[in-house]
């Protein structure tokens, strides 16, 4: 990527942005909008510097259930994506379940998850591992699964053992769309933490980030809010953004997603 390309693709949305903030403060200021219904960005701004370390405390609490819901959702996703693409046996008797936890909205399941657990890490953790853990399952048994069936042939004409197609084979085929997988899992895994924190916080017993933004509604600090979830926000597009780095990482030198071609 050309250093032009990079400071187009860094400016663009900066304009935009910007532009949007711009319009935003101008309608607030025009209309007078009070505060407390709609605050415009320079009181967001002013809320974020007043409240910026007790906000950032409760944000890192939510990032930690964030980081440990996604590292486990990617490691058991992919042990029993292995287990599927292994064994049709497994893929029948498991994967319905998996469906089922994925379209059950994690709203109603997170009061129950909560009163047997406790109001505790553990069970906000187990909140966001549900949400995350399907996207790396379906996308990692997708990846197994197409592996090519001549390498296939080509690797049992050799004699290689089952071990050896899966780790020399499919699993490097897999690996993009394990990332992808993962990269989608990253955001599903903070909206199920702050889910779960919306829960547990209504009895006070958590600090993370969405129990500020109930503090701040029940108080009409409507700016506070605006604060809490910008920083929710940058928070998403740095797990995705370090997400999309470490799949280019992984897969410059040899993946044509990533690779780049001369026009």
């Amino acid at each position: 990527m050309s250093r032009s390309e990079r400071l187009t693709r860094m400016l663009a949305p900066l304009g935009i942005g910007i532009l949007l903030l711009a319009l935003w403060q101008a309608a607030v200021a025009i209309e007078h909008v009070p505060a407390y219904i709609l605050p415009g960005p320079a009181a967001i701004a002013d809320s974020l510097w007043r409240n910026g370390p007790s906000l950032l405390a409760s944000l890192w609490i939510t990032f930690r259930i964030t980081m440990a819901a996604l590292l486990a959702a990617a490691g058991l996703g992919l042990l029993l994506a292995i287990a599927i693409a292994e064994s049709r046996w497994v893929e029948i008797a498991v994967l319905p379940y998996a469906v089922a936890l994925q379209v059950t909205p994690i709203v109603a399941i997170a009061p129950l998850i909560i009163i047997w657990v406790g109001s505790n890490f553990f069970s906000l953790l187990i909140c966001a591992w549900l949400v995350a853990f399907f996207p790396v399952v379906a996308n990692t048994t997708l990846g197994l699964k197409s592996a090519d069936h001549n390498l296939r042939d080509l690797f049992l004409l050799y004699g290689a053992t089952r071990w050896q197609r899966l780790w020399r084979l499919r699993l490097p085929t897999a690996l993009p769309y394990f990332l992808s997988g993962l990269r989608i899992s990253g955001g599903l895994a903070l909206i199920g933490a702050v889910v779960a924190e919306f829960v547990a916080g209504t009895g006070g017993a958590e600090t993370g980030i969405a129990f500020r933004i109930l503090e701040a509604g029940y108080r009409l600090e409507i700016a506070k809010m605006f604060a809490a979830l910008v920083l929710l926000a940058l928070t998403g597009i740095a797990i995705y953004g370090a997400l999309g780095w470490l799949n280019h990482w992984l897969l410059r030198h040899w993946h044509e997603s990533v690779l780049r071609r001369e026009p």
